[in-house]
């Protein structure tokens, strides 16, 4: 990683654990190959899979110790704390309804928690265990993985020094197509528990890639929502929970400034769309635009002057991009790579925590429990609008 020097990183790879992840997930993979990307982690344990039979091939495929694959996140918490070679963090890669109590059964037990989004099933149970994670003092991540592209920290670092002036428009999209059709009814494991509220929570789309564009706008425009009005659709018959979401977004005023506004739509039933997450802000001075597809490129149009393509370590880019950046300009980074900033940002800060006794740099950024109240909160106030015919409802 650009800017990244082992000084700064210190020690070997932290040992964690995953659970969920185990065969037929996609997720987990992701999980895994971002640990190791830059050699701050390595995998010593698992409880990979409520299926027993499954958990055990999983591991055997990973080559895991089979006296470290567990039969359950609780037995696996238990026995790697009592290890004095356990594992310092633990990876949550599992259905969204298992998140907390899985959470919980580690922080209890010591060990730093990543986790996936969104944090939990409801608001109450995410608000419990932020509570818990501010207890123990351990280091929480929540993956939202797109915050860490480094046209995305390029993005934010230009809003927050004002080169847009007074934010006005927020407009974030996530369009999908890969629901357009029943396929839980198929028996597809991803699609089934996606489309399952006791599994999946509140929200369907919402929930899944929702969030993921609610986090990003919040994360570069800096800006707190106040209000929303919201309306969810299930567009396939007998599906459950919503598949196409629509809302309008209210921000709270900064100073005297008129108060920003916003959209947001996310789909999973929108023919033409694989991962079509998008970003627009604009302000009284300018505008940016990112798209996750061509993640190494930012325009920026300054109001007046003709449009600018800022690239990934090219002319242009502060330095924060650069920070979390791995290769020269022109060689493309994406997904796999930004996931992995993730990962190295919480090496960064479970080094500074568990081995020096502080807090990590200023300038490592990771999304945090709150990050995952917030997320749950905006899940929670886009089901009561809807519910109330679009009605503008405060978080």
């Amino acid at each position: 990683m650009v800017g990244a020097t082992k000084s700064e990183t210190g020690g070997g790879p932290i040992r964690y654990g995953m659970v969920g992840g185990g065969q037929g997930a996609f997720i987990g993979a992701v999980h895994r190959i971002a640990a190791r990307m830059d050699n701050e982690f390595v995998l010593v344990a698992g409880a990979l899979s409520s299926n027993p039979a499954r958990a055990k091939a999983s591991a055997e495929e990973l080559g895991l110790d089979p006296a470290r694959s567990y039969g359950s996140f609780a037995e696996m918490a238990k026995a790697e704390a009592k290890r004095p070679d356990g594992i310092e963090a633990v990876a949550i890669v599992t259905p969204n309804n298992v998140h907390v109590p899985a959470a919980k059964a580690f922080l209890e037990a010591g060990i730093h928690v990543i986790c996936d989004k969104p944090l939990a099933t409801t608001l109450a149970e995410a608000k419990k265990l932020a509570a818990l994670v501010e207890k123990t003092g351990k280091v929480f991540v929540l993956t939202h993985n797109y915050t860490a592209y480094p046209m995305v920290r390029q993005a934010r670092e230009m809003v927050a020094k004002g080169q847009l002036g007074d934010i006005r428009i927020v407009q974030s999209e996530y369009p999908q197509d890969w629901l357009t059709e029943d396929l839980a009814a198929t028996g597809q494991k991803q699609a089934a528990w996606r489309s399952d509220p006791k599994q999946a929570g509140a929200g369907g789309a919402l929930g899944d890639i929702g969030t993921h564009a609610y986090n990003l706008a919040r994360f570069v425009c800096g800006l707190e929502l106040d209000s929303l009005s919201a309306d969810l659709d299930a567009f396939v018959p007998g599906r459950q929970l919503d598949d196409n979401v629509n809302v309008m977004l209210r921000f709270k005023p900064v100073g005297k400034s008129h108060p920003a506004k916003g959209i947001l739509w996310a789909s999973q039933v929108a023919p033409g769309h694989e991962n079509g997450l998008k970003l627009r802000i604009y302000g009284s001075k300018g505008g940016l635009e990112w798209v996750q597809a061509d993640p190494n490129y930012l325009w920026y149009t300054p109001f007046g002057q003709p449009k600018q393509l800022i690239t990934r370590n090219g002319a242009g880019a502060l330095p924060v991009a650069g920070r979390v950046s791995r290769v020269p300009s022109g060689h493309p980074e994406g997904y796999l790579e930004g996931f992995a900033n993730i990962y190295q940002e919480a090496a960064r800060a479970i080094r500074a925590a568990r081995r020096k006794g502080g807090k990590p740099a200023k300038d490592v950024i990771f999304p945090t429990i709150q990050d995952g109240v917030e997320g749950m909160a905006f899940i929670e106030a886009c089901v009561k609008s809807s519910k109330k015919n679009g009605a503008w409802t405060k978080l």
